[in-house]
């Protein structure tokens, strides 16, 4: 059970590896790729020259940036989860060790969820940010951050086109 607990912890704390991918995202403007996210802090800053142009699309992004900023209570519950794990782990003697390495875990686990969750909601203002600047604006932005190279969406059908290679 603890060795189950240790796994879980670990790969939680190893779970922002994937943040290169958000960090390298690419939009095209002009036939130039452009990066999206400039910085780790400023997310969408990379078409604010020229999403400002248009106060409307401005606004979402703005509101993106808001929203994507890292908030207190989420790095709050994270440290207490985390102290709670803590104390469960070199707490020896004590016959509640189990309950607090369950629950610190499970704080954790959750809260990492409900953040996941709002930042993947948040995307959704940066793509309308887009949409409303190409709706008046040229030259146009082409990103779109769900649509990975080879896919291509059918209204609600997603399908993707892969090749693998062997030597």
């Amino acid at each position: 059970m603890l060795k189950v607990l240790i796994y879980i912890f670990i790969s939680l704390l190893l779970s922002d590896l994937n943040a290169a991918e958000t960090c390298s995202r690419i939009a095209t403007i002009n036939f130039q790729e452009v990066l999206v996210d400039t910085n780790s802090t400023d997310k969408g800053e990379g078409l604010r020259f020229h999403i400002e142009k248009d106060p409307a699309a401005n606004e979402f992004l703005n509101l993106y940036q808001k929203n994507a900023s890292i908030t207190w209570p989420s790095a709050m519950i994270g440290t207490a989860g985390s102290s709670i794990l803590l104390y469960g782990f070199f707490n020896r003697n004590s016959a509640d060790r189990p309950v607090f390495l369950i629950s610190g875990v499970a704080v954790i686990l959750v809260n990492f969820l409900i953040a996941r969750t709002v930042e993947i909601s948040n995307e959704k203002n940066l793509t309308r940010a887009v949409e409303e600047y190409n709706k008046r604006n040229l030259p146009k932005i082409y990103f779109n951050p769900e649509n990975p190279s080879g896919s291509i969406n059918f209204d609600k059908i997603k399908v993707t086109l892969a090749q693998e290679w062997s030597f």
